[in-house]
């Protein structure tokens, strides 16, 4: 019941004004001020020739922005704080938005990739379930975003983390959003990360008093979970840059 009580509450945060107000202000600029930087990453050491640090994009909604904490303790932030101690630096592009459903994220999505990036990490549907909005449409749109950044930077790898419906909306409801992401993933030849808030969502300590979004310590347990699935494409990257600049991996 506490985590229904806690994902329940990403429709309302998603929707109120100060949510909006989140979308208006802080975190595009944030976010936006990163991309604008990411196109002049700096060069790392990989073996016998040096190559330029990967970019990788985080596209999602207000659990990548990290609302309610500063920039630097979304999940993003602590993952490449923890890809540059492990060695396999990375640059990321926080490109997270309040409130924002998979249709929202189709609107977006081209203004997003005019940043040049290595690998895309897609975050995108539950404020779709919460909605209880159409599973065929949320899965409709994720391989929309997908084709998005085929098409535009068909360079770029890409990741998509599962989601998850509330469990109030039905057993038929729950199974059928669950079952869109394998099956996108699939379909689209692209990886599939566990459930973003796997161990956070529902426990009290790791989140702030809205009882939905990850506190800094929930944040870390997030940035963790994700990093594990991430770290081999993130090499993979590396490996394809330096080939690419006749290097040595």
């Amino acid at each position: 019941m506490i985590l229904v009580a806690a994902l329940a509450c990403i429709v309302a945060c998603g929707s109120d004004g100060n949510m909006e107000s989140s979308r208006k202000s802080g975190e595009t600029k944030n976010n936006m001020s990163v991309a604008n930087g990411a196109g002049s990453a700096s060069a790392s050491d990989s073996g016998a020739k040096s190559i330029r640090t990967p970019v990788v994009l985080f596209f999602g909604t207000s659990l990548t922005a990290g609302l309610g904490l500063d920039p630097d303790q979304a999940f993003p932030s602590l993952i490449e704080k923890k890809a540059q101690t492990e060695g396999v630096p990375i640059k990321v592009v926080n490109a997270g938005l309040s409130g924002e459903t998979t249709a929202g994220a189709v609107r977006r999505i081209d203004w997003v990739l005019r940043t040049p990036v290595d690998l895309v990490v897609i975050e995108g549907g539950a404020n779709d379930a919460l909605r209880g909005l159409s599973p065929e449409e949320a899965r409709a749109n994720l391989e929309t975003l997908i084709a998005a950044v085929k098409a535009k930077q068909p360079q770029a790898k890409i990741a998509l983390i599962q989601m998850e419906a509330p469990p109030n909306y039905g057993v038929s409801y729950t199974r059928s959003f669950r079952a869109i992401y394998p099956e996108v993933a699939k379909k689209e030849n692209v990886t599939l990360l566990p459930f973003l808030l796997g161990g956070v969502a529902g426990i009290p300590r790791l989140n702030q008093p809205d009882g939905v979004h990850p506190n800094l310590t929930g944040e870390r347990i997030v940035a963790d979970n994700v990093w594990k699935g991430l770290k081999p494409i993130v090499g993979s990257v590396r490996l394809s840059l330096v080939t690419r600049q006749g290097g040595k991996p």
